[in-house]
């Protein structure tokens, strides 16, 4: 009688929510406590995490008698800085155990609620905790010298046919009765972080019965931009240059939801496989930071034992990072990326070797934050201001003010005698944007449907100018009336990839034109390249006066495409016009005095 009530429910759950059309959710409610986070801890642990249990009973035995608890993970989840866990335990390489007392027979299931102690004790010092599903079952056998983790007979009599679990389907129909119970036996269950798609999810509109279920849930997938779920995740990408610099490797566009996943040991699996693994500080410190300055969330992973404990260097690291961060969390949370969609200063590499991010306080868009990881050569630091108007300059630990100038749409930091190993954090305070002209009318030689020209003047990042493959692409700026031009600046769409560059959808080669009439444009008053890089572009003209001013891309790095979600012209360098207004009060470009 229990197995048909649960069956019951089961199928109420599963067969009565009819699914919807799949679409995305750019943006929506649940997303919340993602969006406001920066970090997260990602655990794999399961009966194959050393030494190897090859029965659930024993496994859960010794996990008990080891002093598992769900407050070490939470404690060291708040020490890294992270918001959330993902736990891993119904993992194709772990033995698809389910830590939790499940009515569906297939794999083991604990009798004690390991899940469910974990969510209550992550709640109590605001934490939420996601939980990992994969789609996998072919690795159903690993590690065994006869028989399976899946257990397909056990199943069949439960739902009442034949069904097999080495299969995918099979293990798509396995796994999908799981999240209904999970969704209904944890009301506190933040969401699904998937480990890639299977067909019979999808045929069954899954994702959207899970929208309509739990309307507050998140669902996550790992290396696809999956449109119905709510954030793409990237595992352990590697190869750029610097290695830290993790979002070269992200090809998904703000405000998308995305994640950066990968592992703090050095070596060794996702899971604890017996060895106590090395941190690489510089490198784990770096990842995390170049993602917050992204607005990139960083899933960390560590490999507890079979106790729940990490392994000791793992576990120093923790203890490290929760003071270091504490110093500079006013960076970093409630920040933004900067140099993106939300303003802030220029990101990237810098002078004499200096390599960086910046972010900008969400409730204030003059605090800005320079997080400098690789120092320069010497005791000064440049970078664009992106028309920001500066008024101070700290040092984020010390609160020591720093000398600096600002010329030529250039922020320059001096005297700086000391670096910190990993993050030399600066705070930046702005008194807003200058000589950046208004009312500009955008046209363009070539155009996707849906995405004009217009699209990349009009304010707005939920909208983009797409050139499609024309070569040359020309993008027109109409000032209205002729006006002193200083400089372009806009900010390509992120949706391509800079590390591999032949993935990366950016402008190379580059033409600039101006005209008075729109008709006669003469010579090029500058061409050049821009590097294949994220992140707000500049390019200086040594000031002209033009009533037009058109930009061409005359060449790319990998993909002819192009895609410009803002474009502006500045009249100015911030710091350099001697204010006039007008009659509302607003600066003037066109009757102001600019400094020499």
């Amino acid at each position: 009688m229990k197995r048909t009530a649960t069956l019951a429910v089961l199928a109420l759950l599963a067969g009565l929510l009819t699914g919807a059309p799949a679409r995305a959710d750019l943006q929506h409610p649940r997303q919340a406590f993602l969006r406001g986070s920066v970090a997260g801890l990602f655990l794999h642990w399961g009966e194959r995490t050393s030494p190897q249990h090859t029965s659930c009973t024993a496994w859960e035995n010794d996990v008990t008698s080891g002093g598992w608890s769900p407050s070490y993970w939470v404690n060291e989840a708040k020490k890294l800085h992270a918001q959330y866990i993902v736990l891993a335990t119904f993992h194709s390489r772990l033995g698809y155990a389910r830590p939790y007392p499940s009515k569906i027979p297939g794999s083991c299931a604990t009798k004690r609620d390991f899940l469910g102690e974990l969510i209550d004790a992550a709640g109590a010092q605001g934490l939420k905790v996601i939980h990992y599903m994969t789609d996998d079952p072919q690795w159903h056998a690993e590690g065994l010298s006869s028989g399976s983790w899946l257990d397909s007979g056990a199943f069949s009599r439960h739902v009442g046919h034949d069904v097999d679990l080495t299969s995918r389907d099979g293990f798509g129909e396995f796994s999908y009765l799981q999240f209904f119970e999970q969704m209904e036996r944890y009301p506190k269950l933040a969401g699904f972080w998937i480990d890639n798609d299977n067909a019979y999810w999808e045929r069954n509109d899954l994702y959207a019965k899970i929208y309509q279920r739990r309307p507050d849930m998140t669902i996550s997938n790992n290396n696809e931009d999956t449109p119905i779920m709510d954030m793409i995740s990237n595992e352990q990408k590697t190869g750029m240059t610097p290695s830290y610099d993790y979002p070269q490797a992200v090809y998904t566009a703000l405000p998308r939801l995305i994640e950066a996943d990968f592992k703090l040991p050095t070596g060794g699996p996702w899971w604890y496989g017996g060895s106590d693994q090395s941190v690489d500080r510089k490198l784990t410190l770096g990842r995390l930071i170049t993602n917050a300055g992204s607005s990139i969330k960083a899933l960390m992973a560590e490999t507890p034992m079979v106790n729940g404990r990490f392994p000791a260097q793992q576990a120093a690291f923790n203890t490290f990072a929760g003071t270091y961060l504490s110093a500079i969390w006013e960076s970093l949370g409630g920040t933004e990326g900067g140099g993106y969609m939300y303003g802030g200063l220029k990101p990237g590499f810098w002078n004499d070797g200096a390599h960086g991010v910046t972010t900008i306080a969400k409730n204030d868009p003059n605090r800005h934050y320079v997080h400098v990881i690789t120092p320069p050569s010497g005791s000064t630091l440049s970078l664009r201001d992106n028309g920001y108007r500066i008024a101070s300059v700290t040092n984020l630990r010390t609160g020591a003010p720093v000398s600096f100038t600002q010329a030529n749409g250039t922020l320059t930091l001096k005297g700086i005698s000391s670096w910190d190993p990993y993050d030399t954090v600066f705070k930046v305070v702005s008194s807003g944007r200058q000589g950046i002209h208004s009312g500009v009318t955008l046209s363009a030689n070539s155009s996707t449907g849906g995405h004009p020209a217009s699209a990349a003047g009009d304010g707005d990042y939920l909208t983009y100018w797409d050139s499609g493959a024309a070569e040359p692409a020309r993008l027109t700026f109409d000032l209205g009336s002729a006006k002193r031009v200083q400089y372009i600046a806009f900010n390509q769409r992120e949706d391509s990839t800079v590390h591999p560059s032949s993935g990366s959808a950016r402008i190379s080669g580059y033409q600039v034109h101006v005209s008075n009439d729109g008709s006669s444009w003469g010579s090029a008053v500058k061409t050049g390249t821009v590097p294949n890089a994220r992140g707000v572009q500049i390019i200086d003209l040594g000031a002209v006066t033009a009533r037009y001013v058109r930009l061409s891309k005359t060449g790319h790095h990998g993909v002819a495409r192009w895609r410009v979600d803002e474009a502006w012209v500045g009249g100015a360098y911030a710091g350099s016009l001697v204010t006039a207004t007008t009659a509302n009060g607003d600066p003037d470009l066109d009757h102001g005095e600019v400094r020499p």
